[in-house]
């Protein structure tokens, strides 16, 4: 299994098990790069790396997306 693979699998997990049941995480590798991961968040595009979010690869990073899914929960 590729890198990219794993740590899309071991983000989307995370999110999955802080979240479960109320994100749609998708992601796809691209022969043109290393994929593709989005986070939506009652219909609500939460983080997208394929419109520039970039990787979520650091712990701060993952906190901002979490806060972020945070507001957009609270907001319904």
């Amino acid at each position: 299994m590729a890198l990219a693979v794993r740590v899309y699998l071991q983000l989307k997990k995370k999110l999955e098990d802080e979240f479960p049941g109320r994100l749609d995480i998708r992601g796809e590798g691209t022969p043109q790069a290393t994929g593709f991961f989005e986070v939506t968040v009652a219909g609500k595009l939460i983080h997208s790396k394929k419109k520039g979010d970039g990787y979520v690869d650091t712990e701060s990073k993952f906190l901002k997306l979490v806060a972020a899914i945070k507001a957009a929960l609270a907001q319904g």
